[in-house]
């Protein structure tokens, strides 16, 4: 597989948790926020499984979580409160377009198994 997506999972979750330190720590993000680093990680996480599958079911099985999980941090991201910090809101809008990207790769390479 791409090592170059396994770093591109793994720098998303660690944007994520950048990011979610920068939140206001209110009740709906206390919430929020421990899905969206579950999610988050979740992503690079099954991609790992993904490359050390024991056969082309278990791989497919990994890359679909990671397709699943990458729209859910999609949602989370949305859902988060961030107040009226600019920076913030500019920081959340990039994290939900990777999120995005990474649902597509994952898409397409379900599609091409």
């Amino acid at each position: 597989m791409n090592e170059n997506l396994e770093d591109r999972t793994e720098e998303f979750a660690f944007a994520v948790r950048a990011f979610v330190r920068a939140l206001p720590h209110t009740v709906s993000n206390i919430e929020d926020v421990k899905q969206l680093v579950r999610s988050s990680g979740s992503v690079a996480a099954n991609y790992i499984e993904a490359n050390e599958s024991l056969g082309d079911k278990d791989k497919r099985m990994h890359f679909r979580i990671c397709r699943k999980e990458a729209k859910e941090s999609r949602l989370w991201l949305r859902m988060v409160h961030v107040g009226d910090n600019a920076a913030l809101e500019k920081q959340r809008q990039s994290l939900r377009q990777e999120a995005r990207e990474l649902t597509l790769i994952f898409a397409a390479i379900l599609r091409n198994m």
